[in-house]
């Protein structure tokens, strides 16, 4: 299988084009190469659908910025051979104008046929604790299906559609005007063919109902606050037999109390005593799975680190974990027992000694006497 052209060399614009001239260039292809245009060619509709594709990713900000980081594996398998026939509806009132493209470039035309079901957007709020190990998560997601009455028809019991008088059951009209002859969507069947004498009474001949769905998955451990995960046919069931949209879910992770996460590592701020700086020793440091004993090294200074190799967070891509890296903050007590003052004295009149020590002999090196 050929590799697939870089979608911005497709639409010959440079990647800095902005989204009114990435529009322009995919108009003139869709005109150049259109089906309509070009019976027969097999050449032509390979490049009109590369042509959607490319306009399908790049017109997008979110698609766009992650094809501009990860190329073609950022964006994944797109519905329908790599594009959406939606896509197409940006340009009806342009290329039905000029070639009576309407019927297509607006979606009417496949009105009567199958068609896929929306995608549903949602958020999930999870704890740093759900995020570290993953969660599994349960959603009642509301959703449009087809109504049970009627199958999706609505018709009545008993009833069924019958062939639109205006349009004959194509969904289109024609019409002259000037040199031209132009095709329209049939206003009263609204492109569907038929219509409904007898309207379903649950779903008021919608043939839609609205319904609640129960949706499991699981969220895997280490995930970023702000990941979409795709749920592949939970999204809104297909028109006529179509298959069902995606189901897209942004994870968003809530702030931890202790702990601030950097890619893979987390950070905890560790209070420690001046005393216990000075001299070292253990101490407790929280990580995920409760708090752990390390040696601290003497004289330790506020702002030192301690590394707890791997225990910070899964790797989604490369495995393992990260670290934990623990910053000391050096706290002063604000008060002493009357022997604790003692002693503070005592280092405080040591230190005063050596102090002068050492800017007597700075003093003598200055004026040669060393």
């Amino acid at each position: 299988m050929a590799a697939k052209r870089d979608y911005y060399e497709v639409l010959g614009v440079p990647r800095h084009a902005t989204q009114e001239e990435i529009k322009k260039a995919y108009r003139r292809l869709a005109v150049q190469y259109h089906p309509d245009r070009n019976p027969g060619s097999k050449e032509a509709e390979e490049k009109f659908k590369e042509a959607a594709e490319a306009y399908a990713v790049l017109s997008d900000p979110e698609k766009r910025a992650h094809y501009d980081r990860f190329g073609h594996a950022g964006v994944g398998e797109q519905p329908f051979s790599g594009f959406s026939p939606d896509i197409f509806a940006d340009f009806a009132d342009i290329l039905g104008s000029f070639f009576g493209f309407e019927g297509i470039f607006g979606g009417r035309r496949g009105a009567t046929g199958p068609q896929r079901g929306a995608d549903l957007r949602t958020v999930v709020r999870i704890t740093f604790e759900e995020m570290a190990s993953g969660a599994e998560k349960v959603l009642q997601v509301p959703r449009e299906e087809n109504c049970p009455s009627c199958h999706g028809s609505g018709a009545a019991a008993g009833s069924q559609p019958v062939v639109c008088s205006v349009c004959g059951g194509r969904g289109q009209v024609r019409y002259s005007q000037g040199f031209f002859s132009l095709v329209r969507t049939c206003p009263q069947c609204e492109g569907r063919g038929k219509v409904i004498a007898k309207p379903c009474q649950d779903c008021g001949g919608r043939g839609r109902v609205e319904r609640r769905r129960e949706v499991r998955f699981a969220i895997p451990p280490g995930v970023e606050s702000g990941t979409r995960l795709r749920l592949v046919g939970q999204g809104e069931e297909g028109i006529r037999g179509g298959p069902p949209g995606d189901l897209y879910v942004e994870i968003q992770v809530q702030p931890h109390e202790l702990f601030v996460r950097q890619g893979a590592d987390i950070h905890v701020e560790v209070e420690v005593s001046a005393f216990l700086a000075a001299l070292g020793g253990e101490i407790e440091i929280p990580t995920l799975e409760g708090k752990q004993v390390v040696t601290l090294p003497e004289g330790s200074q506020p702002g030192d680190t301690l590394v707890l190799k791997g225990q910070g967070l899964p790797r989604l891509r490369r495995g393992g974990r990260g670290d934990l890296v623990a910053h000391l903050k050096v706290v002063v007590p604000k008060k002493l027992s009357a022997r604790q003052r003692e002693l503070v004295r005592q280092l405080l009149a040591e230190e005063e000694k050596q102090g002068r020590s050492v800017f007597r002999k700075v003093r003598d090196l200055l004026e040669g006497n060393g």
